[in-house]
């Protein structure tokens, strides 16, 4: 029977990482905090579950304007058109662009779509007994924790041409409502990541096999 750390009475501080050892403490001193720079010390995250539920059950919602909505709109020789990001994708791939097509497809639809429901996964996994593999939901939570800074690459790319096609009044581009959307998309995912505590997985684990 493996021991956790919290249970040998050691807690890292988040602020600073220092490994502080907790003793018993009085009614006084029921919260302990860092011998170094003070900050209140948490065997575990704060309201892990329930935060990041929060933040997930709001990316889902700004997921499907992400992906329905036009996020660019170009105006070339008097004519309008706009276009999503799958829209975006598949035009670029008819113009031969289809490296780019492929990157902007996984990053911005494939990557998002598959980080909700892995922390989705993770977070009822954790809530209904940890039936899986600690191992690999760990795994897991370090790839989706590692994709995560390449998500906003379709808001560069998208970046990118506002800046190239503005020839005005030939031809000039401007960003579309699923911009934001997708944006929204991206902060919310990376903040339910951060606050899902992966110590979490191992501690519904070792209730049910304890």
């Amino acid at each position: 029977m493996t021991t956790s750390a919290a249970s040998a009475g050691l807690l890292t501080c988040a602020t600073c990482g220092l490994l502080n050892r907790v003793h018993h403490y009085t009614a006084a001193r029921s919260r302990p905090t860092c011998g170094r720079c003070a900050t209140p010390l948490h065997a575990r995250k704060p309201h892990s579950l329930s935060r990041t539920a929060a933040l997930l059950l709001a990316a889902y919602a700004f997921y499907l304007p992400a992906n329905l909505l036009p996020i660019l709109e170009t105006v070339s020789v008097g004519r309008r058109d706009s276009d999503t990001i799958l829209g975006g994708a598949i035009r670029l791939w008819l113009d031969g662009a289809w490296p780019l097509s492929i990157v902007i497809i996984l990053a911005s639809v494939v990557v998002p779509l598959g980080k909700l429901l892995a922390l989705t996964w993770l977070l009822a996994d954790v809530r209904f007994g940890g039936g899986s593999s600690p191992v690999r939901a760990t795994r897991l939570y370090r790839v989706i924790d590692f994709v995560g800074r390449w998500s906003m690459i379709d808001i560069y790319v998208g970046g990118l041409l506002l800046a190239l096609v503005q020839f005005h009044p030939i031809a000039a581009m401007t960003p579309g409502p699923a911009a934001v959307a997708f944006g929204a998309v991206v902060v919310l995912t990376l903040a339910a990541s951060r606050c899902f505590d992966p110590r979490l997985v191992w501690d519904a684990h070792g209730a049910r096999h304890g």
